[in-house]
């Protein structure tokens, strides 16, 4: 099973665009705006995700070893459709260098 905390390689290879929508200066939206900038009139990035070298800024830690998001509950939908060893993570993780064969973690 791949580990997300231990990994955080697709937050420092991908640029997080979204729908403005989901900023949380328009209603029901919860993605922290300060934390975004314009991509278009109608999407939004995360600050830190728009060129490259890629870090989004809700990123903490250190990529491949321990990593958590500052804003999990409230992150992007774009985030949220990234799974696991998906397709989107194994790429991320081969322009890290990370192994692309899941960590076996003890029971418990």
């Amino acid at each position: 099973m791949f580990d997300c905390q231990s990994c955080g390689a697709c937050c420092s290879v991908y640029r997080v665009s979204f729908y403005w929508g989901e900023c949380d200066d328009a209603p029901g939206g919860q993605v922290p705006a300060a934390l975004t900038l314009p991509v278009s009139p109608h999407m939004r990035c995360m600050a830190g995700t728009q060129a490259r070298p890629v870090r989004c800024v809700a990123l903490q830690g250190e990529v491949g070893r321990q990593v958590s998001c500052g804003i999990y509950t409230q992150r992007a939908s774009t985030c949220r459709e990234v799974q696991a060893g998906d397709a989107q993570c194994l790429k991320a993780r081969e322009a890290w260098g990370l192994s692309p064969e899941p960590e076996h973690l003890p029971p418990g």
